[in-house]
């Protein structure tokens, strides 16, 4: 029996970096008198060393995507296509045409009528009877020159108009996040494909070396079996993947509205924008500025107090200014006055009516103090709506701070799992590692390289997801994320 395992695998290992201590060993060992033994020792079949794993299997997939449609061209789509925003811009509609009808209360009011009737008159003193046929024609007008109410009304009016272009911000912010979301979902189902798919590459080729060793009595069937189930259970990965990415597309075509998206992958290697300011009170201070929610519950609170005051107005009289002319005709003449021949009556009339409520049955009271309570109700509801601002702006970038310091903490992960591989392999060469080793290696590496490509792209969606929290996502930020983007190809 040799002493050692045979010369040619650790030739074949002296051509790499971690050689020369071997080479040192084997030189002390021949030294100590075991040359010899070295020598007459036959030489078995060679153990094929384990595949290089890739540093990356991201590239080569991204590559053959880039021409598709970057995160601006998505959303412009989504603009024109998704439900939700379309049906945010009809209530926006809405809430301006209510503004409309309000400010109606403050301006005059013309009405026309017409009308026919026929008279079938009887008199005790006269023979006989009488039919009067009669016409009428009817212009009215009235202008208001003192409703508080109505004023009232009209400026609650506007500020539903601040409402609906609140929540037509926060509902296009909604979408820049939730196209963003799809997009990163997709790219991130197409890396864990793609790095399911050299995993499986991986340990189909450790398999075939296993098989062969074992041909040549160099390794056991324990090794066999045990590629084989990493070989099977990458199979099964590889499914769930594919379904996923599935998934996740038939969610991005349903928000652009188109069948087979293709997103633009991002460039590699990715380098992640610095996030500023650095301060989380300063992202508090934008946010509690004009953050949509924000702006929604300050608006509900000032009509709240406004809906007080046009319940208050129920004690105040009101004055019209009221105009009309009036014509009649009377074909066959009336009775009363007597005028047996055709004739016609004008009338004109302009004045001002004042009308000043004395009692309602305590009806206005109880307004005052309904409306008073829903005030309050408002300014509970600004307050909650401030502190859950404040809390997930902070939460937001808290998460942006931690995901950088994760990509940071994976990126050198990544690096020691390459050289943990290359370690494993090596020392499965020379013999002092088995075949589960080199397998636990690699499965460690593909994973390092999905969880690096997910976090990173999750700290990209955390830093719009950020600035929707303060109210200031824009076009803008997304365009940043297009000049990581891939650059399309030349036409």
């Amino acid at each position: 029996m040799p002493l050692l395992r045979p010369l040619a695998p650790v030739a074949s290992a002296l051509t790499r970096p971690y050689a020369w201590p071997l080479r040192h060993m084997a030189l002390l060992l021949c030294a100590a008198g075991m040359g010899s033994a070295l020598a007459q020792a036959p030489a078995p079949a060679v153990l094929a060393p384990a595949p290089a794993a890739p540093q990356s299997a991201l590239p080569s997939l991204t590559a053959s995507a880039a021409s598709g449609q970057n995160l601006s061209e998505l959303v412009a789509k989504a603009r024109g296509y998704d439900a939700q925003w379309q049906a945010q811009q009809a209530d926006a509609q809405a809430a301006a045409s209510r503004a409309e009808q309000a400010r109606s209360g403050l301006l005059p009011s013309v009405g026309l009528q017409a009308g026919a009737n026929t008279s079938h008159v009887e008199v005790s003193v006269l023979p006989g009877s009488f039919r009067s046929p009669q016409q009428n024609l009817q212009l009215s007008a009235q202008q208001p020159l003192y409703r508080p109410a109505n004023k009232i009304a009209y400026d609650q009016g506007q500020r539903g108009v601040d409402v609906a272009r609140a929540q037509l911000d926060s509902g296009e912010q909604n979408l820049l996040v939730r196209v963003a979301q799809a997009y990163f979902d997709v790219l991130g189902a197409q890396d864990s494909l793609a790095v399911v798919k050299a995993q499986k590459a991986a340990i189909a080729q450790q398999l075939e070396f296993a098989k062969r060793n074992f041909e040549v009595g160099t390794a056991t069937i324990t090794d066999s079996r045990e590629a084989q189930a990493r070989f099977d259970l990458a199979g099964a990965q590889e499914i769930a993947a594919e379904n996923d990415l599935r998934v996740k597309r038939l969610v991005l075509d349903q928000i652009v509205g188109a069948v087979g998206t293709v997103p633009r992958p991002l460039a590699q290697p990715l380098q992640l924008p610095a996030l500023m300011p650095s301060d989380a009170q300063a992202w508090v201070d934008t946010a509690l500025q004009g953050q949509p929610q924000l702006r929604q519950a300050r608006l509900a609170l000032d009509i709240a107090q406004l809906e007080t005051k046009k319940a208050e107005a129920g004690h105040k009289p009101t004055v019209d200014l009221q105009a009309g002319y009036v014509v009649n005709r009377y074909p066959n003449g009336s009775v009363t006055p007597q005028i047996g021949t055709s004739y016609r009556t004008n009338a004109a009339s302009v004045g001002v009516v004042m009308n000043l409520p004395l009692f309602a049955g305590f009806a206005v009271q109880n307004r005052i103090k309904e409306t008073l309570a829903l005030e309050d109700k408002a300014r509970a509801q600004l307050d909650d709506a401030q502190r859950n601002v404040e809390q997930s702006t902070r939460t937001a970038f808290f998460g942006v701070q931690s995901g950088q310091a994760q990509v940071k903490a994976l990126e050198a992960a990544l690096a020691s799992s390459q050289s943990a591989l290359d370690a494993n392999k090596l020392g499965y060469e020379v013999g002092v590692r088995i075949n589960i080793d080199v397998l636990n290696a690699q499965s460690q590496l593909y994973q390092t390289q999905r969880d690096l490509a997910l976090a990173r792209y999750q700290v990209l969606l955390g830093q719009l997801k950020l600035r929707q929290a303060a109210g200031t996502l824009s076009d803008d930020d997304l365009r940043a994320i297009d000049a990581l983007s891939l650059r399309a190809p030349a036409p």
